[in-house]
């Protein structure tokens, strides 16, 4: 039976100073295990929260007794991943006849791993991009995401490294996983 102290809403704006500290532990902390530490510091750079998500209404905060235990959401547009300061970043629509849409920003607070709240953000995403006509979900997980992703049903598409400011590349994996 699920934890009736866990809630899940749409993130405010107001939100964003706890949405940021969460996230900063989350990739401070849980990048460990399979990144060196210049790995876990450069990852910082190209993580992040993106508002365009907050603003869309596609950005989701779960909380254990009112505190933020995750984050994440998806995206009706282009962006892969990235934060507010990433580069490269594409506001363009996508088509749900034709595109994935993008599951982005998940975070888990180091507090509450392992107890249900990436998989909780993957089903409100799923069950919103279907509703919105989207039949695949496209990713770019960590190395630490990667086994959640697996074990809900993404596929690997590929594995690429993305090159930072300073000069460590990041190892993320392209995934996918049909909704219709």
């Amino acid at each position: 039976m699920p934890d009736s102290r866990f809630s899940h809403r749409l993130a405010q704006m107001d939100d964003v100073p706890v949405l940021k500290t969460l996230m900063e532990r989350a990739i401070g902390e849980l990048l460990k295990p399979y990144l060196p530490p210049e790995g876990v510091e450069a990852s910082f750079a190209i993580m992040g929260l993106d508002t365009q998500l907050i603003a869309d209404g596609t950005y989701f905060v779960v909380e254990y007794a009112g505190k933020a235990a995750g984050c994440g959401g998806w995206s009706r547009r282009a962006t892969l991943f990235g934060g507010d300061h990433s580069a490269g970043r594409d506001a363009v629509r996508l088509d749900p006849k034709k595109d994935a849409a993008r599951v982005r920003a998940m975070y888990t607070h180091p507090d509450f791993v392992r107890r249900g709240i990436g998989r909780r953000v993957l089903e409100l995403c799923e069950n919103a991009a279907k509703n919105e006509g989207f039949s695949r979900l496209e990713l770019a997980a960590t190395l630490a995401g990667f086994p959640l992703y697996t074990a809900y049903g993404f596929r690997e598409v590929e594995r690429f490294e993305e090159p930072t400011s300073s000069g460590v590349r990041v190892p993320l994996v392209r995934m996918r996983k049909e909704i219709s």
